[in-house]
């Protein structure tokens, strides 16, 4: 059943591609590729670690892994793969791997063909990747498989009367490195006692950011002045009916918008919401964002940068589809606001806690939230500490797994 359900849900890409739906053409597109890449670049003689990740945000959480094995371990080649294209496309030229490509949809067929062409040394899937026919097939070549940086929640399959395809998949990892005490407690539940609680690898990631961000002369050019900054990282339309009309009555601020996508009709809907002068990041020049007071980011790697130039932030996703990186924020020691679709990430519910999350529920309240910040600087002080401490102290995850992988 659950190979005819992966059939079921090609045909529904392909139908979704043939009328003309972007993210699923590309998908298909990259599907083509992948045996022919990996015939291409393949290297028969060389030993290959496979990380994969579903998306952008997993792919995050994997970099400090990759990128601690090709510094400890050089004998080792990279294979990584992702699921959606908002991984794929902006990773496909990452260059700590030596192959980036999709992952073949989950049927038996190409399992076998994958495994057969990369012989994967060891396999690591971020968070939450549990495909099946990969795992199933993976053990039975008694092939290492880990799970890295898993969250497990009492109301997911795993742990229902009704779950057990579900926990045949967890059954097949090796090892579970998951963020948190509950996540253990409940994999014990249904008799997975292979797990060590880590955290999260992804403030690994977001320290090394920290140390690696860059200066970029158009946004020091659109900040200068005494005005305040807010930067709106992974922006949804939904997002900017709870923001921009605050903007739009606040002109002391400066704003800073990144889209989750870049596509013309986002970029444009976003300048048609801001009523002041506003210019787009791959167009304008130093001149020209000096005098505006809004700056639209229409290009994908600059983000986790352009937080360092921030006041306070605002992560999208929330009141959608589930909130994005906040963590990218939070690392400047600044205020992270975000929607209420935030309870399934531990790193939000953790910056709640300690006061460096702000979760905004509708257009009035982020309003009168902004308005405390604007007349308590020592409030804005105390959040923006709480969440760069929060950061700084649960860094520390990639070197735990490693150290029990003792390779």
């Amino acid at each position: 059943m659950y190979t005819f359900g992966i059939y079921i849900y090609i045909f529904f890409i392909r139908l979704a591609a043939f009328f003309g739906h972007k993210k699923a053409k590309k998908m298909l597109a990259g599907h083509r590729e992948i045996f022919s890449v990996l015939k291409e670049k393949l290297n028969p003689d060389t030993e290959y670690v496979w990380f994969h990740a579903s998306s952008l945000g997993e792919f995050e959480q994997g970099r400090p892994m990759i990128e601690k094995m090709r510094a400890e371990h050089p004998e080792y080649r990279v294979v990584l793969t992702f699921f959606s294209p908002s991984g794929y496309l902006p990773a496909k030229n990452y260059q700590l791997a030596d192959i980036v490509c999709y992952l073949p949809f989950d049927t038996k067929r190409n399992v076998v063909r994958f495994l057969d062409m990369v012989r994967p040394k060891m396999a690591f899937f971020i968070k939450y990747e549990f495909w099946l026919n990969f795992l199933l097939e993976l053990k039975k070549r008694s092939i290492p498989a880990y799970s890295v940086s898993s969250i497990f929640r009492k109301e997911q399959a795993f742990f229902k009367s009704w779950g057990g395809r579900y926990r045949l998949a967890l059954h097949c990892f090796t090892h579970l490195f998951v963020q948190n005490v509950e996540s253990k407690s409940l994999l014990k539940s249904i008799g997975i006692d292979d797990v060590t609680v880590v955290g999260d690898t992804r403030f690994d990631r977001v320290a090394k950011i920290l140390e690696q961000a860059r200066q970029l002369p158009l946004v020091d050019a659109f900040v200068e002045g005494d005005r305040n900054v807010f930067v709106v990282g992974s922006s949804w339309g939904n997002d900017e009916a709870v923001y921009m009309p605050y903007f739009n009555a606040h002109k002391e601020w400066k704003l800073i918008v990144a889209s989750h996508e870049v596509g013309e009709e986002r970029i444009a809907s976003i300048i048609s919401q801001y009523e002041g002068s506003c210019v787009r990041y791959s167009t304008a020049t130093i001149d020209e964002v000096r005098k505006a007071d809004c700056l639209i980011v229409d290009c994908y790697g600059l983000l986790s940068s352009i937080y360092r130039y921030s006041t306070m932030a605002f992560v999208g996703g929330g009141f959608g589809v589930g909130i994005h990186n906040v963590l990218e924020a939070a690392v400047y020691g600044i205020p992270v606001f975000f929607g209420p679709n935030n309870r399934k990430f531990q790193e939000a519910q953790l910056l709640k806690a300690c006061g460096g999350g702000i979760e905004i529920i509708a257009t009035c309240d982020f309003a009168e939230k902004m308005d405390a910040f604007a007349v308590d600087k020592e409030l804005l002080e105390r959040a923006g500490k709480a969440a760069g401490d929060l950061v700084a102290t649960n860094a520390g995850a990639t070197a735990k797994v490693f150290e029990s992988l003792a390779l």
